[in-house]
């Protein structure tokens, strides 16, 4: 005779369960959001169409996602190694570390903009060094580059240190007695291990970068058609009372920045199952 346990759950049924899913996303992220489409929807097609794609806007369009795409490969090529570094090593010092790791989430970006401007200006510790060799960081869009690859950093790290934890030592032994040389190892046994992982870590710097204001203003220097980045140029139209430009952008913004991370997530999807 078989008896059939039945099986409890802490949380309610998947019904009730996934209504508040829904309802919560709704309120926190669908509605808000479609409000940008709907206040959009106020204009007609020439007018948006002239709006999104004035020279001033496809010039921030470009700076913004450029940034934050250079931000994210910069952070996916040495997150890693700062991800195995805290993962593998035991040193002096490496709480201390892992918590500045940690310190773009922690400060407020206004802070951050405010420190990077410091030091990276003319007179800035690291930028008195760089202007004799004619680098300008300040108030250029590389100095948005070095900000979004701040406050990218930890969503790299932070997704690859997990993992490395877990990756075990044993692997790459038998790796190394059957022949394989440290590049081949790295290639052939971890970076497959590693790639989804790395793939979400650089999705969400990604996806930061794009939409980051207060750590950007301070360093770019603002300049229409050289260093200013879309968020700022929604601000701008909004100081303006330029209500359906501003939503006109944030729409074009809204769109891209979706696409882009449909792609990422079938990137990383593809990637999992190639690995599992």
């Amino acid at each position: 005779m078989t008896i059939r346990l039945k099986r409890h759950s802490v949380l309610p049924g998947f019904g009730l369960a996934l209504g508040y899913t829904l309802l919560y996303l709704s309120l926190i992220a669908l509605v808000p959001l479609s409000g940008i489409f709907f206040k959009t929807a106020a204009m007609n097609w020439d007018e948006f169409w002239n709006t999104a794609t004035a020279p001033r806007a496809l010039a921030s369009y470009r700076l913004s996602f450029g940034a934050a795409l250079a931000g994210a490969l910069i952070n996916a090529v040495f997150g890693p190694l700062v991800a195995w570094v805290l993962a593998r090593y035991h040193f002096p010092g490496k709480r201390v570390v892992d918590a500045l790791v940690d310190l773009p989430f922690a400060l407020p970006t206004a802070v951050s903009g405010l420190a990077l401007a410091a030091v990276f200006s003319a007179n800035g510790w690291i930028g008195r060094f760089l202007e004799p060799l004619g680098i300008k960081v300040a108030f250029t869009p590389l100095g948005v580059v070095v900000a979004l690859t701040f406050i990218g950093l930890p969503f790299v790290v932070r997704s690859l240190c997990p993992v490395l934890e877990d990756l075990e030592k044993d692997v790459e032994e038998a790796a190394a007695s059957l022949g394989a040389n440290r590049l081949q190892i790295f290639w052939r046994v971890i970076l497959p291990s590693l790639r989804p992982a790395l793939l979400t870590g650089f999705s969400l710097a990604f996806a930061r970068a794009v939409g980051e204001y207060g750590s950007v203003i301070f360093i770019a220097g603002n300049m229409p058609m050289v260093s200013e980045i879309a968020p700022l140029l929604i601000v701008t139209k909004l100081e303006q009372y330029d209500y359906a430009g501003a939503t006109a952008i944030a729409a074009v913004m809204l769109v891209a920045s979706f696409l882009l991370l449909l792609i990422v997530n079938l990137l990383q999807w593809r990637s999992s199952q190639k690995t599992a």
